[in-house]
């Protein structure tokens, strides 16, 4: 019985030990514990500097230079551009008619894009072209150079973390930096700008290794209808796993395993709810009906939504690579689960969708939820920094650490000790 006794309690005490050992040998925990709320908050803030960041302004080519560089400090290999034309309509030209949405809509509520369906309470959603309604008058300056009209070269920005056994392969880890709204696109997009941006950092990091490519890009033009991404694919998709030079090793455009799409990454705060005045009254509108408002806090149950699009080509892949994601948030994450939807739409990962499997991370389902009104920042001028707090930022870098792991794992990441300057 003693003896018994003292094999449990030795069971016992090294069960502890043996969990601790298997998390200090995980390299997927350590990469995800490198991921910081003020560092990625601080790349936000930065991205803000250059206001809206609206395609072909000024404003806009002055924040692909600071993308550009600080993926050069992170030391991140074969920073590049593609080129490629947009032509901006008149003000006046008549709206480009677009083909017909999927079809959704059923006995809960109206259909939403992607093949959803509007639940609920539903609040109004727009675009903000106004630059008057901007109330910081530094800001208005800051955004009031337009979008000059006419054809024009537009740039996407990228960088490759290179694989050592697989260099052939990569997945394609994506936001878009670009905004509208007069704001400061802080949600939309720099919070997933940000979040690529970090892990580009981590992942470009001295002794980090993985077995197949990642390529860590930012599109243009994701407002005016994906052309930024829609570009990419078309000219580089007919590239994919060449050598070039035959012999060298090099694959300019490796072979397509997955596209991991990041849009607004910050707000979560639930359906918008009835707007009540200081009495309690419900607030109506000019039509006599109920006014909507989105809660004012991070809600507890917030979580990052993965989606994919069920009629797409590689629908049964890009589910497995969104259910592996998830997988990863739920090993990984700290404080915000993930959920899995296939309504992927209006969003860059759409000209990848049947050419290879393909995701989108959000802080909401982008048809069924953003389409109902959740956040009342979209494409508004309320759309600044200050706007959120750190319950909001916090979902984004839970986001980030979703994918931070998910990629790890997809790619064979491992460390490898960095031998110290002589002398030190």
């Amino acid at each position: 019985m003693k003896s018994l006794i003292a094999l449990s309690v030795a069971l016992a005490c090294a069960a502890p030990l043996a969990h601790a050992q298997n998390e200090a040998a995980d390299p997927v925990s350590t990469l995800v514990g490198q991921l910081n709320l003020e560092q990625y908050k601080a790349t936000i803030k930065s991205l803000t500097r250059f206001g809206d960041r609206r395609q072909g302004t000024q404003r806009n080519r002055d924040a692909l230079d600071w993308i550009e560089a600080q993926l050069k400090a992170y030391g991140c290999s074969n920073v590049e551009r593609l080129q490629y034309l947009y032509t901006q309509p008149a003000p006046d030209a008549p709206p480009t008619k677009r083909a017909a949405g999927l079809p959704s809509g059923g006995a809960g509520g109206p259909p939403g894009q992607g093949g959803s369906t509007l639940f609920g309470n539903r609040a109004p959603i727009g675009v903000n072209t106004d630059p008057l309604r901007q109330p910081d008058e530094k800001l208005r300056a800051l955004n009031a150079e337009p979008t000059p009209v006419g054809t024009s070269q537009r740039e996407n920005v990228y960088c490759t973390k290179v694989g050592t056994s697989h260099p052939e392969e990569m997945y394609i880890v994506s936001a878009h930096m670009d905004g509208i709204g007069f704001g400061e696109a802080a949600n939309d997009d720099g919070s997933g700008t940000a979040l690529v941006m970090e892990l580009a950092r981590i992942f470009s990091a001295p002794g980090v290794q993985t077995e197949r490519s990642i390529r860590f890009a930012l599109w243009n033009n994701e407002e005016t209808g994906l052309n930024g991404a829609t570009a990419y694919a078309l000219q580089r998709k007919d590239l994919q796993g060449i050598e070039s030079p035959a012999g060298s090793g090099r694959y300019p455009e490796p072979r397509w395993l997955g596209v991991i799409q990041h849009d607004m990454m910050l707000w979560d705060h639930g359906m918008p709810i009835p707007l009540r005045d200081a009495q309690g009254k419900l607030v109506l509108d000019a039509k006599g009906q109920t006014q909507y408002v989105s809660p004012p806090e991070q809600r507890l149950e917030a979580d990052v939504n993965i989606e994919y699009q069920s009629v797409s080509k590689f629908a049964d892949a890009s589910a497995k690579l969104a259910w592996a994601l998830r997988a990863a948030n739920d090993k990984y994450a700290t404080n915000y689960p993930a959920s899995v939807g296939f309504h992927m739409t209006n969003t860059d990962s759409t000209p990848f969708m049947d050419l290879v499997p393909a995701v989108s991370l959000r802080e909401n389902e982008r048809g069924q939820q953003i389409g109902a009104g959740w956040d009342p920042n979209w494409h508004q001028p309320s759309d600044v920094y200050a706007t959120y707090s750190d319950k909001d930022f916090l979902l984004g870098l839970n986001a980030a650490q979703t994918t931070l792991a998910g990629v790890a794992r997809l790619t064979g990441a491992s460390l490898k000790a960095v031998p110290k300057p002589a002398g030190k």
